[in-house]
Formats: structure tokens, sequence, C-alpha cells
């Protein structure tokens, strides 16, 4: 396979809001262009992962080679990035937009401009992309072109005059849109003599090749042989094998100026080659290394405890085994009194979290208990002790050493119907939240807040979903620190803490969670032989109780009759064996307690 000219090269992304059509479009472009023949052609092809097929989402930006003959009768390379449209894996999507120089922006005719389509495309403007609408889903009943046409003006502010109509579904229109792709979208730029220039993409690994890692060449050529230096990383590798994604891995002489493909040089884990590195020649290197991407840092926090002890050694394995596909996952050990050995693990979101834990417990076949997702905050320790990152709240250092205590605040972007305004207004300030603006996107209202993002990753989401009958979308990033008002709340079992149950909450809002979360657990907690009392506390305060009533044996049944004092002696005797059971006795928490007090319900 020769390298083609670079003005026949197009690098675009395909960039939505989630179920707008990304990964149907790109089958049929696959379909279209002959990638895969029509025995080859599955749904969602380019989404590997089963989790992916089931959920009908993308979480890993995958990437395929086309060739197309347009109607010029030249013969174009089409570099396809299909990006996931969920906010937690928004990171995946800045990395395909670095590396191409247009995006393709699919809007569904039917429900039109959503949350995520505007933070997506202002990413694809922000990397100075050329942008093409494409209007998918215009076969539905409910299409409304014209309308969807005017909000992406209103909104987004780009013209959409010339938005290119189709139905990735039926493939109607796919040849305008390959068209489009070819004539409005610029060809990259790049010197094939200069020395060496790429960017690495991704990487991942592969049982038996080691990692694979994902580039796209700026300057110079990437060939087999070739020794290769990551210039942030220092370290050298020789190349063994180049190739591309066709969508099958195809192996080439080289890759030019423009290309995207992959390489592999007996790298062993993922860890060393990192995304963002910029990629050169070691003897003639070149001698300004790209901008890279910021390191993706975890937001979310949550313990992974195996149910069975004895699984540890096998959730070692499996976790290691998921940290080399997926840079974006941390974790550390750690040991709980209620649960057991098990990791700290961050993630990037609650889906993210949701994904890992599915994974672990259907690729590796593991039982999972999973503690209440936390946040980072930042501590600031009196007498100038410094500043501390806390990850788990079971840690909290001793109150009286704590000066103050900042949470990580965001900006979130909701879009919904104007019928489930109040609602979606009420559970924001419910949360804490402050109203920055509020604006109409034809009948749909635009709600801007900024929230604490502690108060967002229990259930805010779903309870965004079920306020607004799963019309509302929702869009978010980082803002920064902000100091609050927040306190360490323990949930006691028979007066033991349960760890796994501590977090930190507002004031405000202490007494409202801890009485929600010991209702719960009173619910959920089996009755023993013994009365379990169930509080919630802050430090040494009870703000709130429950009691879990005992089973009572009937032990007077045997008596008929008689002296009253007989039955008496009886009842004392149980008496006393259940106060020294409390006192001994041990209550066992089934894990769904766990996990059903952590989804606490606002209401």
């Amino acid at each position: 396979m020769t390298t083609p000219p670079i003005d026949k090269i197009r690098n675009f992304s395909i960039v939505a809001h989630i179920d707008h059509g990304k990964s149907t479009l790109s089958d049929r472009l696959i379909q279209q262009t002959g990638g895969l023949t029509a025995r080859e052609m599955t749904e969602q092809v380019l989404d590997n992962m089963d989790i992916e097929k089931e959920r009908g989402i993308t979480i890993k930006a995958q990437t395929v080679r086309l060739e197309y003959k347009a109607n010029d009768g030249e013969t174009y390379i089409l570099n396809l990035m299909d990006t996931p449209g969920h906010v937690d894996f928004a990171y995946e999507v800045s990395r395909s937009l670095a590396a191409c120089e247009g995006s393709i922006l699919v809007v569904d005719a039917s429900q039109g401009v959503e949350a995520q389509t505007l933070a997506n495309v202002y990413q694809a403007i922000d990397n100075n992309h050329e942008i093409v609408p494409v209007l998918n889903k215009i076969d539905l009943p409910a299409a409304e072109p014209e309308r969807v046409r005017q909000q992406i003006e209103d909104v987004i502010g780009i013209d959409a005059s010339d938005a290119v109509l189709c139905s990735a579904k039926s493939g109607l229109g796919i040849s305008d849109v390959l068209e489009a792709i070819v004539t409005r979208l610029p060809p990259p730029k790049g010197d094939p003599d200069a020395p060496l220039k790429a960017l690495l993409v991704d990487a991942w690994y592969d049982a038996y090749l080691g990692v694979i890692v994902l580039v796209r060449v700026f300057d110079g050529t990437l060939k087999a042989g070739q020794r290769i230096k990551m210039m942030n990383a220092g370290a050298s590798h020789l190349v063994d094998r180049v190739g591309v994604f066709l969508p099958k891995n195809t192996p080439v002489e080289s890759l030019g100026p423009g290309e995207v493909g992959f390489f592999t040089a007996q790298i062993k884990e993922v860890a060393d080659a990192a995304v963002g590195d910029t990629i050169t020649d070691e003897k003639k290197p070149t001698a300004q290394a790209l901008t890279g991407f910021k390191d993706v840092q975890p937001v979310v926090f949550c313990g992974l405890f195996p149910v069975d002890a004895a699984d540890f050694e096998d959730l070692r394995a499996a976790i290691g085994r998921l940290r080399l596909n997926d840079a974006s996952f941390t974790y550390e050990m750690e040991t709980s009194a209620a649960l057991g050995f098990g990791f700290r693990c961050g993630f990037l979101g609650l889906l993210h979290l949701e994904i890992i834990q599915e994974r672990l417990s259907r690729e590796f076949d593991l039982d999972l208990i999973a503690t209440a997702p936390s946040v980072v905050y930042k501590i600031n320790l009196m007498h100038d002790g410094g500043e501390i990152d806390l990850h788990n709240p079971a840690d909290l250092p001793d109150p009286v050493k704590i000066d103050t205590i900042a949470e990580p605040w965001i900006k979130a972007t909701i879009l919904t119907p104007d019928e489930y305004l109040g609602g979606v207004i009420k559970l924001c300030q419910d949360r804490r939240g402050q109203q920055r603006e509020l604006s109409y996107v034809g009948s749909r209202a635009m709600l801007v807040y900024d929230l604490p993002l502690n108060e967002v990753v229990f259930d805010f989401y779903d309870r965004l979903k079920s306020i607004s009958k799963g019309y509302a979308s929702f869009d978010y990033q980082i803002e920064g620190y902000r100091v609050g008002d927040l306190v360490k709340m323990q949930i006691l079992v028979n007066a033991e803490p349960v760890d796994a149950l501590s977090m930190l909450v507002h004031r405000d809002r202490a007494e409202q969670r801890g009485r929600g979360m010991v209702e719960k657990m009173k619910e959920l907690i089996p009755s023993h032989m013994f009365v379990i009392p169930i509080q919630a506390a802050i430090g040494g305060r009870i703000i709130a109780r429950e009691t879990v009533r005992a089973l009572r044996k009937d032990v007077t049944a045997k008596c008929y009759g008689g002296d009253a004092s007989r039955k008496r002696k009886l009842l004392d005797k149980q008496k006393a064996g259940k106060k020294r059971m409390r006192q001994f006795g041990k209550v066992e928490i089934p894990q769904e307690a766990f996990i059903a007090a952590l989804k606490m319900d606002d209401n």
C-alpha cells in the first residue's frame, strides 16, 4: 500500500450527543466505501467491547481508514475517528480531535441540539476544525430539519444552510456525506522530508503484539526498523511493524505526513506509551515537541472490595489488566474494617465507574462491593500544616487540625423541555446549585448552573432523567475548588462505625442525608436475636437513629398456668442472653444494603 499524496487525505472526527447516530453513521461510511463486505458488517462495527454493543454507547474512540472514489474521479483516503458522546469520556474526544483537521457534527433531526452536542462542537472549534453539520434520522416522522438547522445557527453560531441530510440507519444521503467530507474539509499539512514528528493518540494492550500505539504523523515518515524516541518519556524503541486499520489491522511499509495508523515496538506496558507524547526519530529528532494533552485527573473515587475475601488476588490481577487499556483509571490498595482488603479506585465519572465494575464482574467473574463514591477534597491544615488531597472520607484528619475543606465545583449545562423546568430548577437548588443563566433554545430551556460535584456524583443524573421523563440532557465541566462548610458523617451499626458508609456532607444537609440513610439501612438489615441501633453521627453527636427490632422466641410457651414468677424468670433469662449477645454479637450487613444505602433518593 503506497503513501497517498497529502492533498488526497482527509482526517475527521464524528462528534455528537449520545444516541444521535455517530456509530451507525460510521457503519454506513465503512459499508459504502467497501471497508468491509456485507458478510463482515455488524452493527456498531467499531465498538469492540460487548458492553458497548449492549448499551449502545461508545466508550473507546476508534479509528478506521477508508478509500473513497469521489465524483471528480480522484481516490481519497479518509481517516475516520468515531468518538464517545458521554461526558465521562470527553477526554477520548479531545484526543481524537487533536489528530484531525475537520469534524462532522451529527445532530438528530427530531431532537435537535443537546447539551453534549454543544460541549463536543466547542471542543472541535477550539481545535480550529472545519465543521460540516449533518442532520441524521431525517426519515423519522418527527424529523424537523428546517427547525434543527435554525437551532444549530442560533445556539452554536455556525452556518447550517448547507447541512447534509441523511439517515444513517437506512443509508439515505450517505454519498452526500462522503462528498461533503472530500470537498468541504481541508487536507492535512506536513513536510515528508522534515524530521519525524507524530502525536501519540492512543495505546492499548494486545496479548499477541504487546502495546499497539495509535499515531497521527505530522512531519516525516514512520517505518518498520526505525529507532524512535518518545520526547516526554525519554524512552527509545525499535519499531517492528507499522500498519493501518481498514478496519482490520493491515501492515503498510510506512506512514507519511497526515496519515493515521499504528505501530508496535515491543512496548510491555501501556503506561510506557503516554497519550499526548511526541514521537520522533532517535538519530534525527524534531526540534520542538507537540503540545500534547493535559493529564486526565480522576474526579470520582470509590472503594472496590471482593464479596469473598479469598478473591482478593484475582481482583488485583483483574484491575491490573484493565489498567493496561485504560490509562484514566487509577487504583491503590486499601483496607476496611467492615469489608476487608480492597482497592481505592479513581474514575472520570459515575458511568466510567459503572463500566469498570461491570467489566470486572463480566470479564473476570468477580462479585464486588463498591463503597460510596466520593470526590477529591482539598484539606488545609491549621498552623501551616500545608494542603492535602482527601480521596477517602474515612481518612479525614481530626477536625481540630483542619482549617478549611474545599470541594470541587462544576459548571453544568442542562437542556430541558419547558414543562419540566420548575422541577429541574428545584433539583439544582436542592443540590446547593447557583444559577448562572437561563435562556431558551426554541421550545426548550437551557440552564447553566454552578453545582458542587459532591452533590452530582450520587444520583443527580438519575433524578434529572426521572423529573424530565428522560427528555433533559446534561453536560458538565470542572470549574475549580471552593471552600465549604463540610462535615464527616458516619453510620454506626450496633455502635460500630461502618467506614464504607462514611461521607463528607454539607452541614445544612447532614441531618436530611443521615435520616435517609438510617431509614434505608433499617429496611435492609435483617433482624437478629438482639436489638440493633443504626445511627448517623457527626463527631460525637448523633443526628439520626433507627432501631432494628430483635427476633423474639416465645420462651414462655411451655409454662401452663402456675405462678407468674416462673414466666418472669424465663423472660429475664432471655433478656440477659440478648444483652450479652448484643455486646459480642456481629451484625451481618448484606451487600444489597450497602448498594441501596448509597443510591439515596431525595424523596
